[in-house]
Order: C-alpha cells, then sequence, then structure tokens
C-alpha cells in the first residue's frame, strides 16, 4: 500500500530531478567547453573524445541528481509517514 500511496510522490520528483538535472548539465558543460550545448553524437563539428566526453559527464550528472532525488524524496516521505517507501516496516 506504501509504494501506491508513494508513487506519485516518486513520479513528480523524477520530473523535478529530470528538469534540475538538464539545467545543471548545461551550466557545467557551458563552464568546461564554453559552449552552450553539449555535441550530439551525429554532430560533424566535434570529435570522438568530446561527444563521449559530454555523454560520460551528462550522464554522471544526471545519475548523481537523481539518487540524491531519490533519496531525499524517500526520507522525506518517511519522516512524513514513519514508513521507508517499498517497505511494510516503521522507520522509527
Amino acid at each position: 500500500m506504501v509504494r501506491i500511496v508513494y508513487k506519485p510522490f516518486g513520479i513528480v520528483f523524477g520530473l523535478v530531478g529530470g528538469l534540475v538535472a538538464g539545467a545543471l548539465f548545461r551550466r557545467v558543460w557551458g563552464k568546461v567547453a564554453d559552449e552552450p550545448r553539449r555535441p550530439g553524437a551525429t554532430d560533424a563539428d566535434h570529435g570522438w573524445p568530446e561527444v563521449v566526453a559530454a555523454a560520460a559527464l551528462e550522464g554522471a550528472v544526471f545519475g548523481a541528481v537523481k539518487a540524491v532525488v531519490d533519496r531525499a524524496g524517500a526520507t522525506g516521505f518517511a519522516w512524513v509517514t514513519g514508513v521507508w517507501p517499498g517497505k511494510t516496516t516503521r522507520t522509527s
């Protein structure tokens, strides 16, 4: 039952996290590469190292933000309800 109650919150947290991660990546990429957008895999103007580095950095940023948002959401939910999402036992 707790998973069903938490699910809408998890979806909202995921959407917000995606927006935050995208904004953070654009900012980091702008500082690292001094370009407004990352090179795509099919951009002919950029070489392999730049395309792969951009993809790796993007994945790292999105992965880290997702972990932070998911963990914070689960922690907040557990603080409010006393139940960790996905578990049936009380946290206290």
